[in-house]
């Protein structure tokens, strides 16, 4: 018992059955409902750790009582996640537990481009919101478009919740032809495997500094080109 840190025990024994670790654990399961609170403000309920963004809630099937954690306590402690009735082995659980926040983080990009959609009341957001919607990602003249305004409105972001799909021939040569102050609008949007193609296309990576990145003049007018759609 001496292997769990002294907080654990403190929050998760008087709430539970057994009076020992990890008896204790057992009687714990994820019930399915998970938070975003869209900034890392929150602390999980059980280790105490600090600036959790996803909060999973636990349930005692006993006690009855809940607790508010992190993914990473309910895999660790081996906590049950249950699907169609069925307790998920360790490695379907973190799945389960990553498809929960795959979806927040798909919420999260939806609310982001309806308030966008809505201060601009611009015909290419919208667009791009539908289509978003649909295919739960962006292409890249979206992108652009949408991180350009995301940042003129002062809308707050995680560009990596963002997809960018460069799958499709049409999406890689939109990516090739655009100029490259306009692919890094985006650049944290992209995965590490579509940087590298981005470079190879002739894309210059932006500054690792973060805030000259942001603080670039960008290398066209105030509007969208007009043949960028």
């Amino acid at each position: 018992m001496e292997e769990y840190p002294l907080r654990v025990r403190e929050n998760i024994l008087p709430l539970s059955v057994s009076d020992t670790l990890p008896e204790a654990f057992d009687e714990w399961f994820f019930t399915g409902r998970s938070v975003d609170s869209e900034e890392a403000s929150e602390t999980c309920e059980l280790c105490d750790h600090e600036e959790l963004r996803y909060q999973f809630q636990i349930e005692n099937e006993f006690t009855h009582k809940q607790l508010w954690v992190g993914s990473k306590c309910i895999l660790q402690f081996g906590m049950s996640v249950f699907y169609q009735g069925h307790r998920l082995s360790p490695r379907e659980a973190k799945k389960k537990l990553d498809q929960a926040t795959k979806k927040m983080r798909l919420e999260s990009c939806l609310k982001v481009l309806e308030r966008l959609e809505e201060a601009e009341n611009n015909s290419i957001l919208r667009n791009a919101l539908d289509f978003y919607r649909k295919n739960k990602y962006l292409t890249p003249k979206y992108a652009f478009v949408v991180f350009w305004k995301m940042k003129e409105n002062g809308i707050d972001h995680s560009p990596s919740f963002f997809k960018v799909n460069l799958r499709r021939e049409r999406y890689r040569e939109d990516l090739e032809t655009m100029a490259t102050s306009h692919v890094h609008m985006f650049w944290l949007a992209l995965t590490p495997s579509q940087r590298q193609l981005a470079v190879k296309m002739g894309h210059s990576p932006p500054g690792t500094d973060r805030a000259s990145f942001f603080g670039r003049k960008m290398q066209a007018d105030s509007e969208a080109p007009k043949d960028l759609f």
